[in-house]
């Protein structure tokens, strides 16, 4: 194991207040290793190419769109580096996603303290860190060889798609938001129910109520 003055943590998230707090967290366990901070993908990316990091702390969402499209680039630019998602998402949905994409923990940013130190703890001597019930989460669906959140079913960009339509906006707004043509929005939006086993937005909205906590505008 490396000296921990030799320790490189980064931190990636675009709120200034989180990454403060995590410095702070970061500096009380480890008090002599280099801390970097960054509030975009261009500048994280920056970094990774720079830098060895021994631990990436990602946010979920930047103004730039989901971390998720940057963490294989990541990986092949720094294999051995670990990343933990720490953020303000339900873990239900995005855990499995992203453990998936190659992050190896994954922290609600409404954990207490401790459960930051605990989280910063085992993935600096682990490698890993997920919260029990992301665990109990993973046996199951290895034991029932299915996902337990009917979301999981869904693509990361079905998952894009199924939150507007949720959050009320058509076909066409939808299509400008995300750069792609309206019969596009159709399609996706004629596999979400498909894969959900529905056929209407109330009960899209009421799958969501249910595992997300989402609900509509």
């Amino acid at each position: 194991m490396k000296a921990t003055e030799s320790y490189h943590f980064l931190i990636a998230d675009d709120h200034s207040v989180v990454r403060q707090g995590l410095s702070v967290v970061i500096r009380e366990l480890y008090p002599t290793a280099k801390i970097l901070t960054s509030s975009n993908f261009r500048n994280t990316l920056q970094i990774v190419k720079d830098m060895a990091i021994d631990l990436l702390i990602l946010d979920i969402s930047f103004p730039e769109g989901s971390s998720l499209n940057i963490i294989g680039e990541i990986k092949n630019l720094q294999p051995d580096c670990k990343i933990l998602l720490f953020t303000g998402h339900d873990e239900d949905i995005y855990a499995m996603r992203f453990l998936n994409a190659g992050a190896t923990g994954f922290l609600n940013k409404g954990g207490s303290e401790e459960d930051i130190r605990q989280a910063l703890h085992s993935m600096m001597v682990s490698g890993k860190y997920v919260s029990t019930n992301v665990r109990n989460k993973i046996l199951d669906s290895y034991i029932n060889k299915s996902p337990i959140n009917p979301l999981e079913k869904l693509s990361a960009r079905e998952v894009e798609v199924a939150r507007l339509l949720v959050k009320g906006f058509g076909n066409l707004e939808i299509s400008e938001m995300l750069d792609i043509r309206k019969t596009t929005v159709s399609t996706f939006k004629n596999r979400i129910y498909e894969k959900l086993m529905i056929d209407n937005l109330a009960a899209l909205i009421e799958l969501f109520r249910l595992y997300s906590g989402e609900q509509s505008s």
